[in-house]
């Protein structure tokens, strides 16, 4: 693309992220309508069964449209959804060229919205941004690939890489500016997942203050399952989901005291750790969440690095030194045997907040 089109199709992708935790399990999309170097419409995918973002953009645009170019994040989809297929309206448009980011891998379009245009005597360029948009829409396209969640991992650790003192504190190390990011972070989130003994140590509430576009179900890794019928999150689940998740039989009675305050019970067949965390990332999948976030403690955090499910991390790294070797590390389990064959990030970058500092990057593929 030359630089006036490199212009409009980013601007569709800053249109698409509008979307992110509304839409899900939907993909992001956004469209700029262009005509004679004039943008006369724009827009985006704002919720989940609501107009696509093309339709938002020829609406606005209107008869201005016709002869124009449109500039969409993803290819415009051509079957009966929960709305009308894009490309009809794309047709009575009367666009003269269509430029997509990416096509859609989704079975129903996979390159046929494309084609469609094409047919119909539309110029029709595609993958006009696609690593940007790949980025853009990789939790969309892991649930379609693999059948599972996009994993980020959060935790906050001081300085010398301690997530808990050898007396089991850690509130708190990170700061409150910190700690507001990990709100708004959750409420982009399908599911927040941890360990029991997180719970029973901590007794977290594991909502979204102030709420947020989404309201995360509360997972708990618990070997056996036995949480407090006093903890916060038991007396909580009829307000905000919980589930509690167990790798060894389930006592009928423990079982039923969770299920009577409102919990979902779930056993998983497996006893590996990684093992565990890919039977729930499957059986997650199946629910059609998009976005979980795995918040610890360091078994949980270690079996998801084990099973190679972190897509994405969030680390909070605070000026302060904890000290002492029985202190909690962010990761425990199998870990690594080489340096080699450890987790490395392909895209990351440091940012300060308020005296922290927050490593954010995505995991390479290549694992």
């Amino acid at each position: 693309m030359n630089t006036p089109e490199r212009h409009w199709m980013q601007r569709a992708l800053e249109l698409a992220e509008r979307g992110r935790g509304h839409v899900e399990p939907n993909p992001l999309v956004g469209a700029v309508v262009v005509c004679d170097g004039r943008l006369v419409g724009e827009g985006w995918h704002q919720a989940y069964g609501q107009a696509h973002a093309e339709i938002n953009a020829l609406a606005a645009a209107g008869a201005a449209a016709r002869g124009g170019t449109l500039y969409v994040t993803l290819e415009p989809c051509c079957h009966h959804g929960k709305t009308p297929p894009c490309t009809d309206a794309v047709l009575r448009a009367g666009l003269r060229r269509v430029v997509l980011a990416m096509l859609d891998p989704f079975p129903q379009v996979s390159g046929q919205g494309a084609a469609f245009l094409r047919a119909a005597g539309i110029e029709v360029e595609t993958n006009a941004a696609l690593d940007e948009a790949r980025r853009l829409n990789a939790p969309y396209l892991k649930l379609l690939a693999k059948g599972q969640p996009y994993v980020h991992a959060k935790w906050a650790m001081s300085l010398d890489g301690k997530i808990a003192s050898a007396t089991g504190k850690s509130k708190w190390i990170s700061n409150k500016a910190s700690r507001g990011y990990v709100h708004t972070l959750r409420g982009l989130m399908d599911a927040i997942i941890v360990g029991g003994n997180t719970v029973r140590r901590d007794d977290p509430l594991l909502t979204v203050r102030p709420p947020g576009p989404r309201t995360p179900v509360r997972i708990v890794l618990s070997r056996p399952a036995h949480l407090a019928p006093t903890s916060q999150l038991v007396r909580t689940a009829h307000k905000a989901p919980a589930l509690v998740v167990s790798a060894m039989p389930l006592e009928a009675e423990a079982a039923q005291l969770l299920q009577a305050a409102g919990c979902e019970v779930l056993s998983i067949p497996a006893a590996d750790p990684a093992a565990q965390v890919r039977f729930l990332l499957d059986e997650l999948g199946r629910r059609r969440m998009t976005n979980v976030l795995v918040e610890g403690g360091s078994e949980v955090l270690g079996s998801f690095r084990d099973a190679g499910a972190i897509d994405e991390v969030h680390v909070f790294i605070a000026p302060r030194l904890l000290g002492g070797a029985a202190a909690v590390s962010p990761m425990a389990g199998r870990g690594a045997d080489e340096i080699a064959s450890s987790l490395s990030l392909a895209e990351w970058h440091v940012e300060e907040i308020a005296g922290d500092l927050l490593v954010h990057g995505r995991v390479s593929q290549a694992r």
